[in-house]
């Protein structure tokens, strides 16, 4: 260790050195020199400027006392990473500054403080610390500046003088002699700028770019865009407090004037105390019927409010809190005379056929007549969208003499939604199971969750985890709300829930629910509702009831057909409103001038609409139906297939040209269905001998199986035997009856799979004008589904294998 303490004299301060050592030859500037390394750890020093500096580390006193002893001569470099206590070369900055030691002084603690003078710059080359010396030195290469032309010296300080000034007027924070000092450092560039450098409250990172800069133009850009950086954030600080000031202040006021109007209210006998308030709580407490566990809560709670400060935020809180438990519905339920006959009517004469699930309802009804307490039933309705599953709902709840109570969950992304807030966070209040039933104000509604397949999850958690409690009838007895923190009885709700896929649904979910599909119309059912239902209706709404306003069958079903595709019903309710509207403008306009407003109610008698009239009100038909081949084709064949729209005829074309044994299979196809296309080609390949065809067919032709209408994405394995029999058809040159569809999944062996959506096929079959189809006989069962008048019309084949589709499509 080298002792320091000679450096001192009595009174703590170094002795004063020769200034003989200040002056560096014009021979040293350009040669690499060593000298005490000082690593500084949250300061930049810049050189033209004088700064005190606290030491603290061994090796950095003993580099004192080195460069004491020699011409009082150090290096000053900042480090990265202030943590480091014995840095490297790669974790201190490449410029330093070299600097004078002026003073020295041993403080009580151990550490040493001095004042230092920058001089100049200087490169780091490397710097040397080993177990022998005392101290790190550093070899450095002194900086060469690129000095400025006069004429950019000039205007960049003066443009610098101004922004500094600025900065100065605003902050308050720069000395007044340091401004007028500036003036006479204006022939001198490079030390005007380290000087407004080093009084400037710039981060580490950048004084050091400052340092860094050898380059006098390019310092002084960086230094004139920290400065007007600064000015703005100064600004900014300044606009905030101000903002902060301003509300602070209202909310003085504010708390003034409340306390004004309270005590102005309270002379003119206006204004409750807190104290009758608590006891309007109380009385409401003991005259409100509560379990158990909600009494004893709501009392602890009340206790707590009447120890806190009537305007506390917490005592807010609190008495909403106690409003809430007051307010819910914990036994107040509906008592209804359940007349199995009447709610039969109710549900038929709102929805046309749905006859599963109007026979669930019946059900759950007739045992409720005889038992007085049953857990309510989890109804899931599935099916495509418009065919009434809200309105169901609706339905069940006055048939059932019930409040109906709905929540959309459709885009729901939140569990708080279903759960509610815990009261820690600001604003928080219950979920919307708790909310509505508030709304309701009965403990046994109808409750329609709606889209419950439309939920997403993120990060503020599963809504669809948080609904498992809620439509699980083994745990809803005791619903626990985040927001209440008590369980809550939801047993005696009827929950039914409708969404548009099952899939999106979680399995633990669906595994909680009954499920009941609702399959899309017929186009007979379409016609019965629209003639029954929504033709009326719409008259009414489009104020035509006192008209004489006709459909014929034909413009109903032309609507049904060319103007709609669709499961259920929605989109049909428009078109006819669109008719409707054209006539009432129609009869508007044809009124004659003299006529007056009132007279527009008066009777007209309106022409039928027909098909043939339905183009002059809804243009030319949107869709087309499937149109039969004129005669039967070789590889071409009727395949079914399901939408949520209903069934679809779906034609599969199979040619074959010269090639190298190539399959491809076209139509924007899925995969589920490209592997029904390999299958039934390795069922042909397989079955050659027997189907008549040439065992190596397939090393010198090239098959291309294309599903038409290319832009509409498809999938599924039903169209597996379709596509077999097209490229049976096309092998052994036989044509294929047009007036046959076929659906069903094929295996390698050559079996026919059950398919699902049988109905909706069947249906598209009939009305396309096919007269025989080809299902697998496992849906035997599906059948009974099927509309007598479907069945009376159309030849349904059951099959078990591909000999049997065979035998019966091909001529």
């Amino acid at each position: 260790m080298i002792n320091i303490s000679k450096f001192f004299n009595s009174d703590g301060y170094s002795k004063n050195g020769s200034d003989e050592s200040d002056d560096l030859s014009n021979s040293r500037k350009n040669e690499i020199r060593e000298l005490p390394l000082l690593p500084l750890r949250d300061m930049v020093l810049f050189p033209h400027t004088v700064s005190p500096v606290f030491v603290g580390r061994t090796k950095s006193i003993n580099a004192l006392a080195q460069a004491m002893g020699q011409d009082k001569h150090i290096l000053l470099v900042t480090q990265s990473n202030p943590e480091i206590i014995k840095p490297k070369i790669n974790e201190i900055y490449k410029t330093g500054t070299e600097a004078t030691i002026s003073q020295i002084v041993r403080l009580p603690d151990g550490t040493v403080k001095i004042l230092v003078e920058g001089i100049s710059r200087g490169r780091v080359r490397s710097i040397h610390d080993n177990s022998s010396s005392s101290y790190i030195s550093v070899k450095f290469l002194p900086f060469v500046e690129i000095a400025m032309e006069q004429a950019k010296a000039e205007a960049a300080i003066r443009t610098v003088t101004e922004a500094f000034n600025n900065y100065a007027k605003q902050s308050g924070t720069i000395p007044k002699n340091l401004l007028q000092n500036l003036n006479s450092l204006a022939s001198e560039p490079s030390q005007f700028a380290d000087t407004i450098a080093a009084h400037m409250p710039f981060k580490l990172s950048d004084k050091q770019k400052l340092l860094d800069s050898d380059m006098l133009e390019d310092r002084f850009l960086l230094l004139l865009k920290l400065i007007e950086q600064e000015i703005e954030v100064f600004a900014m600080s300044q606009k905030i407090k101000g903002r902060v000031k301003e509300q602070i202040d209202k909310l003085n006021k504010k708390h003034y004037l409340h306390e004004q109007m309270r005590a102005i209210k309270k002379e003119m006998g206006e204004e409750q105390e807190p104290q009758q308030e608590l006891k309007q709580l109380e009385s409401q407490i003991k005259r409100k019927r509560l379990p158990k566990e909600a009494a004893a809560v709501v009392r602890h709670e009340l206790d707590k409010l009447k120890k806190m400060s009537p305007m506390s935020s917490e005592a807010t809180v609190v008495r909403n809190y106690i409003e809430w438990i007051l307010e819910l519905p914990w036994y107040k339920k509906i008592s209804s005379k359940i007349d199995i006959d009447e709610a039969e009517a109710t549900l038929n004469r709102d929805h046309y056929g749905l006859d599963k699930p109007k026979e669930r309802i019946l059900e759950y009804l007739a045992v409720q007549m005889l038992v007085k307490k049953i857990r309510g039933p989890i109804l899931c309705l599935v099916g495509p969208p418009g065919v009434g599953k809200t309105s169901l709902a609706r339905s069940v709840a006055n048939a059932m003499g019930r409040s109906f109570a709905r929540i959309s969950l459709g885009g729901v992304r939140d569990e708080a939604e279903i759960r509610g807030h815990r009261r820690t966070y600001i604003g928080a209040m219950p979920g919307k199971i708790i909310q509505t039933l508030k709304k309701t104000g009965y403990n046994n509604p109808v409750f329609c969750l709606d889209e419950i397949d439309k939920m997403s999850t993120d990060f503020r958690g599963d809504p669809s985890a948080a609904l498992l409690e809620v439509l699980d009838p083994e745990q809803n007895l005791t619903f626990n709300d985040h927001y209440l923190d008590i369980a809550y009885d939801l047993s005696d709700i009827l929950f039914i829930t409708t969404a548009n896929t099952l899939h999106d649904i979680p399995a633990p979910l669906q595994d909680r629910m009954e499920i009941i599909r609702i399959p899309g119309y017929t186009e007979n059912e379409k016609e019965q509702i629209a003639n029954g239902f929504l033709i009326p209706k719409q008259i009414e709404l489009n104020g035509l009831k006192a008209h004489s306003v006709v459909f014929s069958k034909d413009a109903v079903l032309s609507i049904i057909k060319k103007y709609t595709r669709e499961a259920g019903v929605r989109n049909l309710e428009r078109e006819i409103s669109a008719v409707l509207r054209k006539l009432a403008k129609q009869i508007v306009q044809t009124r004659t001038k003299e006529s007056k407003l009132e007279q527009i109610g008066t009777e007209h008698n309106l022409e039928p609409i027909t098909s043939e009239s339905l183009i002059k009100y809804l243009g030319k038909p949107k869709f087309r139906n499937s149109v039969l081949e004129k005669e039967d084709r070789v590889g071409i064949v009727n395949g079914l297939a399901w939408t949520q729209a209903g069934g679809e005829l779906l034609t599969i074309e199979t040619v074959t040209m010269q090639g190298k044994g190539n399959v491809s299979v076209t139509g924007k196809l899925g995969e589920v269905m490209k592997e029904s296309a390999s299958a039934a080609m390795s069922y042909v390949r397989s079955r050659s001998n027997s189907l008549g065809i040439r065992e190596d067919f397939y090393k010198d032709l090239d098959i291309h199986i294309h599903v038409p209408e290319g832009a509409i994405p498809k999938d599924g394995p039903s169209a597996g035997i379709a596509m077999c029999t097209a490229l049976v058809s096309v092998l052994t040159d036989r044509p294929v009856k047009r007036r046959v569809a076929m659906t069903g999944e094929i295996t390698l062996r050559g079996r026919v799979l059950p398919i699902g959506g049988l109905k909706e096929k069947l249906i598209a079959a009939h009305a396309s004008g096919i007269t025989t189809a080809i299902v697998p006989k496992d849906n035997d069962k599906d059948l009974s589904e099927i509309p007598s008048s479907i069945q009376d019309e159309l030849n349904i084949v059951l099959v078990e294998d591909m000999g049997e589709v065979l035998s019966t499509a091909l001529s």
